[in-house]
């Protein structure tokens, strides 16, 4: 396993994810709540596809500290975590404003 192209891939993908969950809340500002779910959907994909590789990293350590751990791994792993919460609270704002929308009685773009 190349940790180096290991860590890369989380934070490519948790860096994406985390786009387009900011995009998402643009969308929904403006009243699309259809695109802003999209992006969000997309967003999710990223994160699991980091999810996956963090997956494979922790499973190749088995508990024994076999994968050497570097300031760019702890930067990955923050990285990771903190567009989990992201995306998490984007999706509650996306909520948010779709009830907003809908006693104001705006429809979805």
């Amino acid at each position: 396993m190349d940790q180096e192209a290991v860590v890369m891939d989380i934070i490519v993908n948790a860096g994406e994810a985390r786009s387009l969950c900011f995009e998402a809340l643009a969308h929904a500002r403006k009243q699309q709540i259809d695109t802003a779910r999209h992006c969000l959907t997309q967003a999710k994909a990223c994160l699991n596809r980091a999810h996956l590789t963090q997956t494979k990293l922790i499973e190749a350590d088995e508990g024994e500290g076999k994968v050497k751990m570097t300031l760019v791994m702890v930067h990955a792993q923050d990285h990771l975590m903190t567009t989990i919460l992201a995306h998490e609270l984007a999706n509650e704002l996306v909520v948010l404003h779709e009830l907003r929308q809908a006693e104001q009685g705006v429809q979805h773009g």
